[in-house]
């Protein structure tokens, strides 16, 4: 490869906004096989429906061969599309294909948002901490984000109506209401309706983001913020990865169509369109196969390694180190002393083979460093309980 020269090229200012983080170099120490990592939001690859999905990628390939390898339409496979609308009703939400686009990921979904709403200085309003993935997505359009503080039953309304008062002209709402990435925490039913009153107030948009939302594991599966919408304000994301396979890299936007047709658009000058055969993958497994058997099992193996993590850090941390519970989802969150620093705790962590995500880069606007995101969905329950015991021990060595 020749020498890159640097003098003469000129990115745009955005560009100043997206910086590698010192915690991702890190992070790449995980990689190594004798690293136990809390790090990542990686599901367990044990539970992967390998055999199911080797029959489903034969049967299309030899009955819809040629349609699975051609460009398809931006809004999606329709099947595909049929199948999310129908089991919308899971989160009592009425819908059809029409309200639906396919995106390549989530993920994907996040970054339209950014490109659709976001002008630079704009405001947008997000729970804090809030997940990181959406954080990066949104700064590359330079906006002003307005933090809305949290307890155990979510998003303190109270404070996001002070805000909708100082910043009315907010161009969105972000948020996670069921089991949130990083805290675990899942906003309760009357949050959710007083949320819903404000942005009907303010006409607000709101993006309900829900990778978590079927992965519950104790207590009743609450409404989602799209089945209390009455204005048509709510865009709901969703994603096959954390309930089926994140490799596929499909999930959908769930909206009005008139909001929708905006990420349409976007997505025609993005990539044209999600992978043809990934969808008639998901679309001909759904036919053949109960998702919700699958997903009962993710539950079952969760539910444990949950448990397990949490009491193997109450009987190994030191005692002013506290935790969230987690009904659901993938995370919990570690709260140390004030004063200490998880970057500074990370390092010491690394020295005994164990990873995990420090919590100031879910904050927006930084501060917060006494903070941790553990994941216990992907280490098997040897690996987590020996991987707490070494955290614990650097946690008292501190």
């Amino acid at each position: 490869m020749g020498v890159f020269i640097r003098m003469g090229i000129k990115f745009a200012n955005r560009m100043e906004n997206i910086k590698s983080s010192a915690i991702r170099e890190l992070l790449k120490l995980t990689e190594l096989p004798d690293i136990i990592s809390f790090a990542g939001g990686l599901p367990a690859p044990e539970l992967f429906p390998v055999k199911q999905l080797e029959e489903v990628c034969c049967n299309v390939l030899q009955n819809d061969g040629k349609a699975a390898l051609q460009y398809s339409t931006t809004e999606g496979f329709l099947p595909l599309r049929n199948h999310i609308a129908s089991r919308a009703g899971k989160l009592g939400i009425e819908c059809t294909a029409q309200n639906i686009l396919i995106t390549s990921g989530s993920q994907q979904g996040l970054e339209f948002t950014g490109r659709i709403f976001i002008n630079e200085g704009d405001v947008v309003i997000c729970e804090s901490p809030s997940y990181l993935g959406a954080l990066n997505a949104f700064k590359a359009y330079i906006p002003k984000f307005v933090e809305i503080p949290m307890d155990e039953e979510g998003m303190i309304i109270e404070e996001l109506e002070k805000a909708l008062e100082q910043y009315p002209e907010a161009k969105f709402i972000y948020t996670i209401p069921d089991f949130q990435n990083p805290t675990g925490r899942t906003m309760n039913l009357e949050r959710r309706k007083r949320l819903i009153e404000l942005a009907n107030k303010y006409e607000m948009p709101v993006i309900e983001d829900n990778p978590y939302g079927e992965l519950r594991f104790d207590g009743e599966h609450l409404p989602s913020l799209k089945s209390l919408d009455t204005k048509g304000l709510v865009i709901h994301l969703g994603t096959f990865s954390k309930i089926f396979c994140p490799g596929l890299r499909l999930g959908w936007v769930l909206a009005e169509p008139e909001l929708l047709s905006k990420y349409i658009i976007v997505k025609q000058g993005a990539d044209l369109q999600s992978s043809t055969i990934a969808q008639r993958e998901i679309s001909k497994y759904l036919d053949l196969y109960d998702i919700e058997e699958h997903i009962e099992n993710l539950i079952k193996v969760y539910r444990v390694r949950r448990d397990l993590m949490l009491e193997t850090m109450k009987a190994e941390f030191p005692s002013n180190v506290t935790f969230t519970n987690p009904e659901g989802g993938l995370f919990a969150w570690v709260t140390f002393p004030e004063g200490m620093d998880a970057a500074d705790i990370l390092k010491l962590a690394l020295e005994e083979k164990v990873a995990f995500v420090p919590g100031e880069p879910f904050y927006p606007n930084g501060g917060n460093a006494n903070h941790c995101r553990l994941n216990y969905s992907n280490m098997p329950e040897d690996k987590i309980v020996e991987g707490i015991k070494r955290l614990g021990k650097v946690l008292k060595s501190l």
